[in-house]
């Protein structure tokens, strides 16, 4: 498993609390709001306060306060000035700050505690679309820019994917109430993000739709075996990583020929590597969706 990371640089504190690294190191002259550590070769380096200060100051300057002022705090009155500000047009960003807190100190209570402070003023939906939803776009800058490791993206996936199956469960238990069409939630071969497409499911079920929700990593073989049970099937895929760009056309024009050759099917694709497939290959039996909010838009 990937080192823990509990030691960062400046450019982590830049990808976490979306302050410009140059920012940073204006307030540390000028203010003395931060007090990082030096290596041997004298290169900035910053603990686990030191991101949980910062994240907290970002909030406070955001709102309202100046950095000047700010610096003149008791280093215990600026937690104390977060919890007392968060208002409802704050709370998301402030949730998304402790959510990225309870990552890099894999503290699953801070998470819990977090998420129920949300859920007893918002429902899942929102917290999903408004919270959840920008904090898994941040995890693929911040595992790209090597901020967090693979074990930090996993610890948090996991923790919102148990949200995403609880809530899941709740509709699944209620007969549809729309029953023209199925859908039918896979991701293709190697895919195994599947975040994004257990929240459409969760919409889908929302609406009153039936869905049979395949999961990660599934031969086309396996969709073209679905035809057999049901009849007026959309499939509906989330397409992060795979396949990749040198397979998407493969991958697409294998669709057509064996899952699309009829008049009761037809397919959704959401995603990256969704809006990277040519246009001359899509079909018209075949919708193509930037995002989540697009798809909750169609049904």
């Amino acid at each position: 498993m990937s080192r823990i990371k509990n030691v960062f640089s400046i450019k982590d504190l830049e990808n976490l609390s979306g302050i410009k690294a140059h920012t940073i190191r204006i307030w540390e002259k000028r203010y003395n709001v931060l007090e990082p550590m030096r290596t041997d070769t004298n290169i900035r380096i910053y603990d686990i306060a030191g991101l949980q200060k910062l994240l907290n100051i970002t909030l406070l300057h955001n709102h309202g306060y100046k950095i000047s002022k700010i610096s003149k705090f008791e280093p215990e009155k600026i937690p104390d000035l977060v919890k007392g500000i968060v208002s409802k047009k704050s709370a998301n960003s402030h949730a998304i700050n402790a959510f990225k807190m309870a990552m890099m100190n894999f503290d699953q209570q801070l998470f819990l505690s977090t998420y129920n402070t949300l859920l007893s003023e918002k429902s899942f939906r929102e917290i999903f679309q408004n919270v959840f939803i920008p904090l898994i776009n941040d995890l693929g800058i911040l595992w790209q820019t090597d901020t967090i490791t693979a074990a930090h993206e996993h610890f948090i996936s996991n923790l919102i994917k148990q949200k995403l199956l609880l809530n899941i469960e709740k509709f699944q238990i209620i007969k549809p109430v729309k029953t023209e069409k199925v859908f039918v939630l896979y991701l293709p071969m190697n895919e195994i993000h599947e975040l994004g497409l257990l929240y459409v499911n969760y919409e889908i079920l929302l609406n009153g739709y039936q869905s049979v929700y395949l999961g990660e990593s599934l031969p086309i073989d396996n969709l073209k075996q679905m035809k057999n049970y049901f009849e007026n099937i959309i499939f509906v895929s989330y397409l992060t990583v795979y396949p990749e760009p040198e397979e998407l056309s493969s991958y697409i024009a294998e669709m057509n020929t064996e899952i699309l050759d009829d008049d009761n099917t037809e397919l959704w694709l959401v995603g990256r590597k969704a809006m990277q497939i040519d246009s001359g290959e899509l079909s018209p039996k075949i919708s193509r969706f930037s995002g989540i909010a697009d798809v909750i838009d169609q049904l």
